[in-house]
């Protein structure tokens, strides 16, 4: 029975390793101007603003290759500077559904991995459509991060 209940409420958990040290991925995660250079392939992120500190209100606006706007915003629940930070997820065309995101940086010697956890789906499909959109968007996260580890050296 358990496991059916899990299904109820899948999760999504992503690990990505990248070749540069903590506080270059905190900056791009946190950062405004950079945090607005990644997204979903194709995608554009004019507006991402985060008040990093617990209860901080953030937003953001992505923008399709078609044109078609997404709004999402959410509240922070935790900060650890470089190495740990949690909010919640609303996309504003379904505020009835509130997700979790926790995004965790860990030293793997020179790199960081990154484990991302989002939590509170109300379906399959959408943890899966979430999926696809995150890995793209770390795909352009990873290129973000290269450019800034050639600029900071």
């Amino acid at each position: 029975m358990s496991a059916s209940r899990r299904t109820t409420s899948p999760e999504l958990v992503i690990r990505r390793t990248f070749d540069a040290p903590r506080a270059l991925v905190w900056r791009a995660w946190s950062e405004r101007e950079l945090a607005t250079k990644w997204g979903p392939k194709g995608f554009t992120t004019p507006e991402r603003e985060m008040d990093l500190r617990p209860g901080g209100a953030w937003h953001a606006r992505m923008i399709s290759p078609e044109g078609k706007e997404y709004r999402q915003h959410g509240v922070v629940l935790e900060v650890v500077p470089q190495e740990r930070l949690s909010f919640t997820f609303i996309w504003d065309e379904t505020p009835d559904v509130e997700m979790t995101v926790t995004v965790t940086l860990a030293d793997r010697g020179d790199r960081t991995e990154m484990t991302f956890v989002q939590t509170g789906f109300d379906s399959i499909g959408s943890r899966d459509g979430h999926e696809g959109g995150w890995n793209e968007a770390f795909d352009e996260l990873t290129t973000v991060i290269n450019e800034l580890r050639v600029t900071s050296i």
